[in-house]
């Protein structure tokens, strides 16, 4: 059963715009993963929510298709995503919000 992942993230005020650009470009090459399901990983940012207050604020987001929880598991375990993650946003976070689901059988073909 296909397993969605969402993340939302948002930096601490005083991280710069060069920083949250190289953030995103590497967070991107986290789609050619083998355990992201056809390469099917979206980062979009930053939010055009208007008011931003209406994302709580969140300034980028990502989502991705795993072929199955074991498959999630070894995107968060990879070596790959530890090292954007560890250097670009952990030491930079002010917040962050994950949510994960699996994809219901009658909704399976749009993943």
């Amino acid at each position: 059963m296909t397993v969605v992942h969402m993340v939302f993230f948002r930096f601490k005020p005083d991280v710069t715009k060069e920083h949250k650009d190289t953030f995103v470009r590497e967070l991107k090459k986290l789609k050619h993963l083998s355990c992201v399901k056809g390469n099917r990983l979206i980062v979009g940012g930053p939010s055009i929510t208007h008011p931003i207050e209406r994302s709580k604020n969140f300034e980028f987001a990502l989502v991705s298709y795993h072929e199955d929880r074991a498959a999630l598991d070894a995107y968060q375990a990879s070596e790959e995503h530890k090292r954007v993650t560890q250097t670009y946003f952990f030491p930079f976070k002010e917040d962050l919000c994950r949510f994960d689901f699996e994809v219901d059988p009658e909704d399976e073909y749009m993943s």
